[in-house]
């Protein structure tokens, strides 16, 4: 499986990228200086706020790319868009494929 996700990170800026492994992105992005994303390296903490599974590689970059040009206010109703989120390992939130609220 392959995720798009959201972080924001301490100075309260939204981080988007794409991964297939959603907990060790997260722990890269907060603790392994040499695979965090440059955006992130100086925003620590980051927090895992939203995301989203797709089946392809593909299909991940096209949503990404959306999501990236996006304004931020857009971004948040991502994160606030009231589907529900599970917690899980940091609070990973996995919103149904097909469904976009922006």
């Amino acid at each position: 499986m392959h995720y798009i996700y959201l972080v924001r990170c301490v100075d309260n800026s939204l981080y988007c990228g794409q991964t297939t492994d959603l907990s060790r992105r997260v722990n890269e992005h907060n603790f392994d200086g040499k695979k965090s994303a440059k955006y992130t390296k100086g925003r620590r903490p980051v927090i895992l706020v939203y995301s989203e599974e797709f089946a392809t590689f593909s299909e991940a970059l096209k949503r990404e790319l959306k999501i990236k040009r996006l304004p931020k206010a857009k971004k948040e109703v991502l994160v606030n868009s009231g589907y529900s989120h599970e917690k899980r390992n940091y609070f990973i939130g996995i919103v149904p494929n097909g469904t976009d609220p922006i």
